[in-house]
């Protein structure tokens, strides 16, 4: 099976596992495992913050995020695919008590500087008044997009002194695709979410960073959401690993360009260039909507995933190489030639 669901789907290398098994342990509950607390003393350092937390999930890290910097019943600007709408089983407002005010990003894939203060408003009698704006960094639902820092910045401006969160779970593909270091990119946010295992090849774990006070308070409230953890040195030593996967990205960003032009060659498919490591195709031409077209490449053994209607994402990662993506397009051509 050539996986291409998702880049979580990497297993971890010999090396992390050596590191998991080796790793030097403490209560992290109590601040005093070593490998935890390098690892997020790394984190912080990468992304130009304070101070970094070590969180077992990106959702666990976002719903964190939120409950730190919005008040209950305020509302969060956000893009309507974000991944925290979309995907996240409706936290903000499970979770942290929040409201969504959702605008169409489009292709920018983050508001734009007229949609955050169009959609923002004062705490008043009536009403909760904008507690937070929401970004996201690479855009999964938009097609892996990479948003320039300039962008970041300039939603960062219009949103004022309201705070804002970076949800950058595949950050460093936004930074290889673009040139950018992570500190740069980070810098006009108040706070930034990053998977160590998306891309980087970690089994499990996420960063969260920003201030000092920010982490502070973010450590209390992923103690109340259960994630307070005790020798979890053993899975951070794989993140520490995982960090220095980061330049290798841009051989994931190639083989996704390599996938999607070969897809977008087959007839009945369409795939544009990706900016990243995600390829979203629309294969209505072939008669199949996505959710059988991920069957029938099941069955010739591609795994990937319906993304909505007749469209789906296939993901390149570090278990992927050129060979396996030629192969995955042969056979995808071998589906299609079997519907026509």
């Amino acid at each position: 099976m050539i996986d291409l669901r998702s880049d979580t789907v990497t297993k971890p290398s010999d090396a992390m596992r050596d590191a998991a098994r080796d790793a030097d342990v403490g209560d992290d509950v109590y601040r005093d495992d070593p490998t935890v607390n390098e690892l997020e003393r790394r984190a912080a350092d990468l992304v130009g913050c304070e101070a970094a937390l070590f969180v077992p999930t990106g959702t666990m890290g976002n719903q964190v995020a939120a409950a730190v910097h919005a008040d209950p019943g305020s509302e969060v600007v956000v893009d309507d695919e974000a991944h925290v709408v979309r995907w996240e089983l409706g936290n903000l407002a499970q979770g942290a008590g929040l409201q969504t005010r959702t605008v169409d990003a489009g292709d920018r894939a983050v508001p734009s500087p007229a949609q955050i203060r169009d959609g923002s408003h004062d705490r008043d009698l009536h009403r909760p008044g904008t507690g937070l704006l929401w970004l996201e960094n690479t855009h999964n639902a938009r097609g892996g997009v990479a948003v320039p820092r300039d962008r970041i910045e300039a939603a960062a401006e219009a949103a004022g002194d309201v705070p804002v969160h970076l949800d950058g779970a595949r950050l460093f593909n936004a930074c290889v695709a673009l040139d950018t270091p992570p500190a740069e990119m980070v810098a006009p946010v108040d706070s930034v979410l990053f998977c160590l295992s998306k891309g980087l090849g970690a089994p499990v774990g996420s960063m969260l960073a920003g201030s000092e006070d920010f982490v502070e308070a973010a450590r209390r409230v992923r103690k109340r959401y259960g994630g307070g953890m005790r020798q979890a040195g053993i899975v951070a030593a794989p993140g520490l690993r995982a960090l220095e996967n980061r330049d290798r990205l841009a051989t994931d960003h190639e083989n996704a360009a390599r996938l999607a032009a070969g897809l977008d060659a087959i007839d009945g498919v369409s795939a544009r260039d990706p900016d990243t490591n995600i390829v979203v195709a629309d294969v209505a031409g072939t008669g199949l909507d996505g959710a059988a077209f991920v069957d029938a490449c099941a069955a010739r053994d591609v795994a990937c995933v319906p993304f909505g209607g007749t469209t789906v994402r296939f993901c390149t990662h570090l278990d992927v190489d050129g060979e396996d993506v030629d192969r995955a397009i042969e056979r995808i051509a071998g589906v299609v030639e079997s519907v026509a």
